[in-house]
């Protein structure tokens, strides 16, 4: 089985590369964010994995937050969601060749983790991304959980949100990490479960939303587990 589930990660890998190239070559060409949705739907179609969602995208959301454990992730929300995403990601990824491409044709927000002046970019970056009607993305976590706890949310999340009191709605992914992991190098092909939770404005006297929000993730997490493992 492990053989067989290494061979299925390179195969997933040599996907989902293919449809990097396929977003990058046809960036130019198709309105925005018809690319990465294609891209998303080729790693979909072609891995063969379903998806389960509920709950119900709020069109007027201005920052997804979601937990994090999977590089499938991201095409998990590139195909479930209508709306052009903006990603926040550390710089180090921005300077991956080919990869970085992927994420700069789109004017994603690169993070120095060990700059200030950092921050006063993403400010702004994440202003003008607001105002032309692209709805940012972020892993508060700020690294992939191993073990289905998350992590601390980390406070940058909270300071953009608050910023600009944008509209914040959270997603949850369920066990993304036992379909495609690339520290084992494990993949499996099944249904993965998306949880769109209520969205709600963020409030910068409200010091305690953002530990709340880890919770409520959490317990969707758990619970959705739970009914899952239930039922086999």
């Amino acid at each position: 089985m492990k053989i067989f589930a290494r061979i299925s990660w390179v195969y997933a890998t040599l996907v989902i590369a293919l449809s990097l190239a396929v977003m990058i070559a046809t960036y130019r060409f198709l309105p925005r964010p018809s690319s990465r949705k294609l891209a998303a739907n080729m790693i979909q179609k072609l891995a063969f994995f379903g998806v389960d969602v509920s709950g119900v995208e709020d069109p007027s959301a201005q920052i997804f937050l979601m937990n994090h454990q999977s590089d499938l992730d991201i095409a998990l929300m590139e195909l479930i969601s209508k709306r052009d995403i903006t990603w926040v990601a550390k710089k180090e990824l921005f300077e991956i060749p080919f990869f970085g491409l992927a994420l700069k044709l789109p004017k994603d927000i690169a993070v120095d983790r060990e700059s200030k002046s950092s921050l006063v970019k993403l400010l702004r970056d994440a202003k003008e991304a607001v105002d032309a009607s692209r709805v940012i993305a972020m892993f508060p976590e700020g690294t992939r959980a191993r073990d289905g706890k998350m992590l601390p949310f980390k406070n940058g999340a909270k300071m953009l949100a608050d910023s600009y009191s944008l509209v914040v709605q959270p997603v949850v992914f369920v066990a993304t990490a036992k379909h495609y992991n690339a520290k084992d190098m494990i993949y499996h092909s099944g249904k993965i479960k998306a949880i769109f939770l209520p969205s709600f404005r963020a409030q910068k006297d409200d010091k305690e939303w953002l530990g709340r929000l880890q919770k409520e993730m959490q317990e969707a997490y758990d619970r959705e587990l739970s009914r899952d493992n239930s039922s086999r």
